[in-house]
């Protein structure tokens, strides 16, 4: 491990980009409750009081794509004009095509749904196999998303960023916490960190068995004030927190995001396939840290390129590791799919929290 310290960050449910993240992923999942076979890349985008659909979809569905975006932000909590951003009054806009028949004849036939490659990541850090960094940045996120009814002053948005420092390559210490939370003017500042501290922050270090932090070290809302969150104060889009929704900086990215897009697409559905195995190489002690990158060509089934990397951490022969990779799954796009049971609505629920670490999805699953 190179690293002394490292900082990771989550955002909040009610964040710009999260909201549009949830809104494409609520579209996925209405069309494959539909159709198992949809096809979609679907993005959005909000901003003041307004939301954009679009992209394209193929499939035997009828989608309410501005009811889907009304419920998602309904949900999120976003209810009062004092936000400048209303599901009962935003206007929504919907600009959807149907798929390109170009793209399709690849796709249909058990192909890539376009080029490109991804990364999959797993470490001993964690019974998650994360990183520690971004384990605590999503529990911080979650947890304030979750004291909104405790704490009423609360408003929809936020974020979080810790940093760890590391000590013979295995985390030792929590350095600073920063968190960022809209809340109610009339509440005063000191107030809500002293709760952000006393149900976020302790409860979450506590869990892990982590030191406290001096509160001189916490920091909340950066610049001393923040009342309005959301698209008022910073315009969102689809697929921008790829970072959060990965491995906090910890691991490489392919580039490409998740939200939207239905497992025909590999940017999804191979980087899935990656964090399966190399999760199953750690959980195995096979390796400490292990990240495994596969690549694609658009409309062919099997990967252009397949690689493992553990960073010297192996604890068996290279060959023998691969060849575990290699009996787990099969990386050809319609194996991941059936493998990983990839084609039913399980996606909006990624769209918070980041897409691993999270037992509830097939791909987190150990193989004994």
């Amino acid at each position: 491990m190179f690293y002394k310290t490292f900082a990771s960050e989550s955002v909040c449910a009610g964040h710009p980009d999260k909201i549009c993240d949830q809104i494409s992923d609520a579209v996925l999942d209405a069309a494959l409750k539909q159709d198992k076979h949809s096809h979609t890349g679907i993005e959005c985008l909000v901003t003041t009081n307004k939301v954009i659909i679009a992209g394209e979809i193929k499939a035997n569905a009828k989608v309410n794509y501005k009811k889907i975006a009304k419920d998602v932000v309904k949900k999120i909590g976003y209810d009062n004009d004092i936000y400048h951003f209303n599901y009962k009054t935003a206007d929504i806009q919907v600009l959807v095509h149907q798929q390109s028949a170009d793209i399709a004849q690849g796709v249909d036939v058990g192909g890539a749904g376009d080029q490109g490659m991804m990364f999959g990541y797993a470490c001993n850090e964690t019974k998650q196999l994360m990183p520690l960094p971004i384990v605590l940045a999503h529990a911080l996120t979650k947890k304030m998303d979750q004291l909104h009814q405790k704490l009423s002053y609360l408003r929809p948005d936020g974020k979080s960023q810790v940093v760890v420092s590391y000590k013979n390559g295995q985390p030792d210490k929590v350095e600073s916490v920063v968190l960022a939370k809209p809340h109610d003017p009339k509440t005063s500042f000191k107030q809500v960190k002293q709760d952000l501290i006393k149900y976020a922050v302790n409860p979450i270090l506590a869990k892990y068995n982590l030191n406290k932090v001096n509160p001189k070290d916490i920091v909340l809302n950066g610049t001393g004030k923040w009342e309005i969150g959301g698209p008022y104060s910073d315009m969102g889009e689809t697929g921008r927190k790829i970072v959060v929704d990965s491995y906090g900086g910890m691991a490489r990215v392919g580039g490409g995001c998740f939200s939207g897009k239905c497992p025909t697409k590999v940017d999804r559905s191979a980087a899935y396939g990656a964090r399966f195995v190399a999760k199953n190489i750690v959980a195995a002690k096979l390796a400490d840290r292990c990240e495994v990158q596969v690549a694609y060509v658009i409309g062919k089934k099997k990967p252009v390129a397949y690689s493992l990397n553990t960073f010297r951490t192996n604890k068996k022969p290279h060959t023998l590791i691969k060849d575990f990779a290699v009996k787990l799954l099969d990386m050809s796009v319609p194996n991941i799919l059936n493998k990983l049971d990839l084609l039913k609505p399980i996606y909006q629920s990624t769209a918070t929290y980041g897409h691993f670490g999270r037992s509830e999805f097939p791909w987190e699953k150990v193989i004994a």
